[in-house]
């Protein structure tokens, strides 16, 4: 997997965004000064396939409230969701599924599967009415039965697309 840095970003904060050590990373990038990233820079992440070698994509529509599927480019299912209220949004961005809990208890429903951004993830939810809503604390809720169908499809690495 390869990390493009982006502005402000620091080598720690990569390390906690993808839950990889930090000298594994620094292992892994043996060319790179680890005190002096740099936006654009890439940055091998051990522990995640290519992103080539997995066909599916998930984009996510804040305004619509959606969550498409694709596979190969192809769509192959749209789901509604709950979104980040104003005063904790969803946080736009490229981000990959790092990894799946089932059975996080909770507010999070059946299935927690986080993004490479610390503390975010789409998950299921206790309150089903929530969703089509801005109501979250950033993270993208599913009805149970949905997150636990997209958890089945789609593997590790999966690339996720969050836009407004």
């Amino acid at each position: 997997m390869i990390h493009t840095v982006k502005s402000g970003e620091t080598l720690s904060q990569i390390s906690r965004d993808y839950r990889t050590p930090l000298q594994a990373i620094i292992s892994a990038n043996p060319s790179i000064n680890p005190n002096a990233i740099y936006p654009g820079q890439s940055i091998v992440i051990p522990g995640f396939p290519p992103a080539a070698s997995i066909p599916y994509h998930i984009d996510v529509s804040i305004n619509n409230r959606t969550l498409s599927l694709f596979k190969v480019g192809v769509l192959q299912k749209q789901y509604p969701i709950a979104v980040g209220r104003i005063l904790s949004s969803t946080p736009v961005g490229n981000y990959i599924i790092i990894n799946k809990a089932p059975n996080p208890g909770g507010p999070f429903g059946t299935m927690w599967m986080s993004l490479s951004k610390q503390h975010y993830g789409i998950h299921g939810t206790n309150d089903p009415g929530s969703i089509g809503q801005a109501v979250s604390r950033g993270c993208i809720r599913m009805y149970n039965n949905d997150v636990e169908e997209l958890a089945r499809t789609v593997p590790i690495g999966t690339p996720v697309s969050i836009h407004p």
